[in-house]
């Protein structure tokens, strides 16, 4: 069983303190290591010979000095094969499409059960989206339509609108190749051109591009 390397940068130490006692709990995961500053984490990353290597950071957005939303691109500079989890008090719409738009494969609230947090964990390693449920609800209901803004987004085609809505259903890409009866490789391969055609670096990013320019509305 391999272990999961994960980096927490949060600011309170009770939360800090929580995150790491419930870690301890699950065989396969391993904090590695904790910072309550975004430019203290960033150090730790750059220092390819000492630093750690994290397989997931879990990471707060309000913090002191430097936010979380401005240390996601130096995050994906310095460690880019390393998954990001916001996990805030924050569900403010511009700071989930933020997180999202910069990078963030998953975008967890501290309210979140403990199991919600080590099962993001889980998604995220194996190639999926961690999104709160509250969070999916903001992306559905609160993102105004509006007109198509790029003329990649009719350069879909129907089995790729058809694999971008079952992202948006939370299926992970094993799961929609289970559904569509097609291999796990044919699906990832129709997931980087959707990436490339929506100019975007992720499901989560895809996903709100999506209802944000009304391509979901219109039934594709």
């Amino acid at each position: 069983m391999q272990t999961i390397k994960v980096m927490l940068v949060e600011d309170h130490p009770t939360f800090r303190e929580a995150i790491e006692l419930s870690l301890a709990e699950e065989p396969d995961m391993e904090l590695v290591g904790q910072f309550g500053a975004a430019e203290v984490a960033l150090r730790n990353l750059q220092d390819a010979k000492n630093g750690i290597h994290p397989d997931v950071i879990l990471l707060d957005l309000n913090l002191p000095g430097m936010s979380g939303i401005k240390a996601l691109p130096w995050i994906k500079q310095y460690s880019p094969d390393t998954r990001i989890i916001v996990l805030t008090q924050s569900d403010k719409k511009a700071d989930v499409l933020s997180a999202i738009h910069s990078g963030a494969n998953g975008y967890l609230l501290k309210s979140a059960p403990i199991e919600e947090i080590t099962q993001g964990i889980h998604t995220v390693m194996r190639g999926g989206a961690s999104l709160d449920a509250e969070v999916a609800n903001l992306i559905l209901n609160q993102i105004q339509s509006s007109p198509l803004q790029s003329e990649s987004l009719a350069l879909l085609t129907p089995r790729e609108a058809d694999i971008l809505h079952r992202l948006g259903d939370g299926l992970l890409k094993k799961e929609i190749a289970d559904e569509l009866d097609i291999s796990a490789h044919t699906v990832a391969e129709h997931v980087k051109r959707i990436y490339i055609k929506l100019e975007v670096k992720n499901a989560p990013a895809a996903v709100a591009k999506a209802y944000k320019t009304g391509l979901f509305d219109q039934g594709a």
